[in-house]
């Protein structure tokens, strides 16, 4: 089907925006019903749709996402499609039905849902429900390839489509790609619970910028990057196959003025007026929910009827008005919520309920916004206490509709807009006592008091609209575009890589500078594991075999190790970082490592931490004295090499000696040991090389390209931030590519 081109204009002047901005996600803000005579389209209230309504952008907004209907003829297709795109600037996608099930009800609302909602017991690993989740995202991924121009951007939402970024990402890896998630992000203890779960990070990391709800859903998921695929972040930024991935907490707010204006709409007074006289004056605590197991819902109902035996003397003074919005009415977990939500009403009503006086209005059914502000008026508490939750607006809906700062907040701290809400009243919805308790200071509160505290947090909801939120959020992500070209600079593209390899083949005499371990050869987790592969070994005898080549490979490694390892390789050496060297006369001191070091007053420190930190050990490379923790628990790992690096440098205050923190490593040597002065020995000769090559990915290698001509060519394996080097290679693949390459030029400088 061709694709025709969304015409609709987002309100608003110009911020900067030059491209078109696709919003994806699972549903379009227009649902499609079939009737009789065709087909009705009924645009969504509330959630997402409502949260983009008031963006400012300058170009075209088009949203792309399932229309709610299956199993079209391609006549009826089109028919939609014309419809959505030419009224709603929306694109519509229908997925095959059975594979489009198997996605959304299997995998994302039968895994993913259940188990970033701390509720593994009802997660369920199908790998037919996995393979449609993957499927599904591909088919968004794709239509995106297909409609996306260099200067777009897109914001993907939500758990539905977690791989979708990086599969647009491999087609264009330019793309200016966000991506959104309004559930919780599970600690790592429960993420790492999926089989699937490599594929779900490296799908977001796909993005240039992720966000979530709260500081604690960002943390958890910079916690399993970590983990699970070994990326470090600095200040909520990794670096991933040679890009930044920048993580951030953006607070979904809400149409504050909407709800703060709404109570002098007609249908609302009508309502609330009605609403009063049916509850003659009693106290009214409100819930409002969609029917989920994460939502407490039962926890509550058993929480209320603690209450009411705790403190009889509220019975027939207060009932709760308990709304639940249908949900997923086909699932069997649902059906057996619902079951017994219905068991415990009844039971509750049936054992306090007395003539004139309900202690529980049940409301099984979606309430139109008029109807659903007027229950926010009528009640004098909001028991908002879900067992986890992603943000929870209903919290904010409740106090921004309560316009003379009236009302009482009870709210989870699992709800994400605890983090927001302090001034409410913060419960354990699993503790029924903290619930019982908070219940009675609520309904005792005075007015002066409830004001008090509402104050502040209203406040906040003003400045941290739902408008706030998405700009800021594009803002950021236009923001990672312009920054984008600084890390781009220095990527050794196939253009330079060939500057280089002709530079080498057109030059008299070559100098390659070499560091080993995260250059020639990975980490291990212990030390003496990474020995070079023979692949390693042929590779550096070939580049020695290259006329007037010297290969010198400079390592913070013991000599002893190296001599065993690359002694029939012909490559000249450096080890403990200048602190020994050899070439074709053998092995030899330098001045630096003739000195006496006073290393053995440092080890009894290093063996305290080890001691501290379960996988850490000491290595002792003559010339220095190394803390490795690439084994050890990651978090407790960075944690102690702070608190070493704190204590080493204090008490080498005024000595010989250096502490610097390397790739999983606290190492002391001599100060004026460093790979830098190493190199001057090839450097300074009389048949100065016209060609240098210098590779390394440690802070050690930083003083070995600071000392280098600028006509020099550096290079800095891995992440590229703080470095001095001209260019960077994304791994050791990349490096022994590009050194196989060099290993066959060939040979045209002057002799």
């Amino acid at each position: 089907m061709a694709q025709p081109e969304a015409k609709v204009k987002a309100k608003g002047g110009s911020n900067g925006h030059t491209g078109r901005l696709y919003i994806v996600s699972n549903r379009l803000p227009v649902s499609v019903e079939r009737e009789a005579e065709g087909f009705s389209y009924h645009p969504s209230v509330g959630g997402l749709a409502t949260s983009l309504t008031a963006l400012k952008w300058s170009s075209e907004m088009i949203w792309l996402g399932w229309p709610g209907v299956n199993a079209l003829s391609p006549a009826e297709a089109q028919q939609v499609e014309r419809t959505l795109t030419e009224e709603y600037g929306c694109l519509p996608l229908f997925p095959p039905e059975e594979l489009f099930e198997l996605f959304y009800t299997g995998f994302s609302n039968g895994c993913i849902w259940p188990l970033f909602h701390y509720f593994p017991q009802y997660a369920h690993y199908d790998w037919e429900e996995w393979e449609a989740y993957r499927a599904i995202n591909q088919i968004f991924a794709d239509r995106l390839v297909d409609l996306l121009r260099p200067e777009d951007s897109v914001w993907v939402h939500d758990y539905h489509l977690l791989l979708v970024p990086a599969m647009v990402r491999r087609a264009l890896p330019e793309a200016n790609i966000g991506f959104f998630l309004h559930i919780p992000f599970p600690s790592y203890e429960v993420f790492r619970m999926l089989p699937w779960r490599e594929e779900l990070l490296k799908g977001m990391i796909g993005a240039d910028l992720i966000g979530f709800h709260s500081f604690s859903y960002a943390r958890h998921f910079l916690s399993s990057l970590l983990r699970i695929l070994g990326l470090e972040q600095e200040f909520g930024r990794v670096i991933y196959e040679e890009r930044p991935v920048n993580v951030e907490t953006f607070p979904l707010g809400i149409d504050v003025d909407r709800f703060v204006s709404a109570h002098q709409l007609p249908g609302v007074q009508a309502e609330l007026s009605d609403l009063r006289r049916q509850t003659g004056g009693r106290k009214v605590v409100l819930s409002v929910d969609r029917l989920d197991f994460t939502k407490g819902i039962v926890q509550r109902l058993l929480a209320f009827e603690a209450f009411l035996e705790t403190y009889p003397e509220w019975q027939g003074e207060v009932s709760l008005l308990s709304l639940c919005v249908p949900s997923r009415t086909s699932v069997p977990e649902y059906q057996n919520l619902k079951r017994q939500v219905d068991e415990l009403v009844g039971r509750i009503n049936g054992r306090f309920g007395e003539p004139g006086w309900v202690p529980i209005w049940y409301l099984y059914r979606k309430l139109p916004f008029d109807e659903l502000v007027s229950l926010y008026l009528l009640a004098d508490v909001a028991l908002v206490t879900p067992l986890r939750d992603g943000m929870n607006l209903v919290a904010k809906e409740y106090l921004a509709a309560r316009h003379d700062g009236t009302g009482v907040l009870v709210l989870s701290e699992t709800a994400g807009s605890a983090e927001e809400l302090g001034e409410a009243l913060i419960v354990n919805p699993h503790d029924s006592r903290s619930i019982v308790a908070s219940l009675l200071q609520a309904l005792e509160m005075p007015v002066t008091e409830q004001q008090r505290r509402n104050r502040p947090m209203i406040s906040r909801l003003r400045r941290y609209t739902t408008r706030r939120w998405a700009e800021e959020f594009l803002n950021q992500l236009e923001a990672a575009r312009q920054d984008r070209p600084a890390y781009r600079v220095k990527r050794l593209s196939s253009e330079k890589r060939l500057g280089l390899i002709s530079a080498f083949s057109g030059s008299a005499r070559r100098l390659l500078l070499l560091d080993y371990d995260g250059t020639l050869v990975g980490f291990a987790g212990q030390a003496q594991d990474a020995v070079p592969d023979d692949g390693l070994l042929s590779l550096l005898k070939k580049l020695v075999q290259q006329p007037d080549t010297r290969v010198v490979v400079i390592s913070g490694r013991d000599h002893e190790t190296l001599e065993r390892w690359l002694g029939s390789t012909g490559v000249d050496m450096v080890a403990e970082h200048g602190a020994r060297m050899r070439t074709k006369g053998g092995w030899q001191l330098t001045d630096a490592g003739q000195q006496d070091q006073g290393l053995e007053q440092i080890r009894p420190l290093m063996e305290v931490y080890v001691d501290r930190t379960p996988g850490s050990y000491v290595e002792d490379k003559g010339s220095s004295l190394v803390w490795h923790f690439r084994r050890a628990e990651p978090e407790l790992g960075s944690l102690r090499a702070k608190e070493l690096l704190d204590t080493l440098e204090s008490y080498l205050v005024n000595t010989p000696l250096h502490v610097m923190r390397g790739n999983k490593v606290i190492e002391v040597k001599r100060s004026n040991v460093n790979k830098g002065r190493a190199a001057a020995r090839w450097l300074d000769h009389e048949s100065s090389p016209d060609f240098i090559l210098a590779i390394g990915d440690d802070v050690t290698d930083e003083d070995l390209f600071q000392v280098l001509p600028d006509d020099a060519w550096t290079i800095k394996v891995g992440r590229v931030a703080h470095t001095t080097a001209s260019y960077y290679l994304a791994d050791v693949g990349s490096v022994r590519r590009l050194l196989a390459e060099l290993a066959k030029a060939p040979s045209g400088g002057p002799g």
